[in-house]
């Protein structure tokens, strides 16, 4: 069971993981009011939005989306060697 909800958060993380890459890449060549990107804003913005206020976009270069993914990968790490270790 601890293993099943192991794969399941690993999968989560790796989810949202692409989903940030795929619309970091997508708002260099889709307008912001293409549907597939605003729909991908929808998902993203919202994990993206308390690193913004604590770290602004650098002139024109915004590092949240690289910390949002550091974030997500060493959480999720932590969370599934926690649950390895409850086994």
């Amino acid at each position: 069971m601890v293993s099943l909800l192991a794969y399941a958060i690993n999968l989560i993380v790796q989810l949202v993981t692409l989903l940030v890459i795929v619309q970091v890449f997508l708002s260099y060549f889709l307008s912001p009011y293409h549907p597939l990107r605003q729909n991908l804003d929808r998902v993203v913005e919202p994990m993206l939005r308390p690193i913004h206020r604590i770290l602004p976009p650098v002139g024109m270069f915004d590092f949240s989306p690289l910390i949002l993914l550091v974030i997500l990968q060493l959480s999720g790490k932590i969370i599934v060697a926690l649950l390895s270790g409850i086994s």
